[in-house]
């Protein structure tokens, strides 16, 4: 079974707020690589696949399989963090926004919200902070997501992501000053095209 390999996106985020190009560059390459990588893990499972898989070839492809996981959200969570970024963006989003009244109908308020998510994003250890929503009913939650692959939450379409891997921030800040770079993350949102990843339930 042949796989169409992914190709890396780009975006253009030059002249964030509190968010260097150079640590902008660092991470595009390391998006990159998860593409790459994603890339690689498909096309040795397909090789695999082609005829049965021994006893003696299980543990391979197990740990490739395992590994997909990893790469395949590792691409994907940084799609959607570039993606709710820009250049300008104005910190918090209209009180009328699509955005702004999920969080409100799910956490009472948006300040409840955002609350929740950056008390989320301050968490020791690296992983992101992640709002998703419910599909079904289209309740928005915040949840923690350790590496990449633990923590998603089956079925449901991620909204915001904030990425809090020390790669993301630690050329502009020191590793106790992640709550600045939280404050940068927030002052660079696109909350348009976090609300057009809003579905009605």
């Amino acid at each position: 079974m042949a796989f169409s390999a992914y190709q890396a996106k780009t975006f253009n985020l030059s002249n964030l707020n509190g968010i260097s190009d150079k640590t902008l560059a660092t991470h595009f390459k390391l998006y990159e690589g998860y593409v790459t990588n994603t890339n690689i893990l498909n096309e040795k499972i397909a090789d695999l696949c082609r005829g049965d898989i021994t006893p003696n070839e299980m543990p391979v492809y197990s740990e490739l399989t395992r590994r997909l996981g990893f790469e395949y959200n590792g691409m994907v969570l940084h799609e959607y963090y570039f993606g709710n970024l820009k250049s300008g963006g104005s910190g918090d989003p209209d009180k009328t926004s699509a955005f702004a009244q999920a969080a409100e109908a799910s956490f009472g308020s948006y300040e409840a919200w955002k609350k929740n998510f950056v008390t989320t994003g301050k968490m020791r250890g690296v992983g992101w902070a992640a709002t998703y929503q419910d599909p079904a009913s289209g309740r928005l939650s915040n949840h923690w997501i350790n590496l990449h692959e633990t923590g998603n939450v089956a079925g449901f379409t991620p909204i915001l992501i904030m990425d809090v891997w020390e790669h993301a921030f630690l050329l502009d800040y020191a590793p106790a000053d992640r709550p600045k770079y939280i404050e940068a993350f927030f002052s660079n949102i696109d909350w348009d095209a976090v609300s057009a990843r809003l579905k009605k339930a």
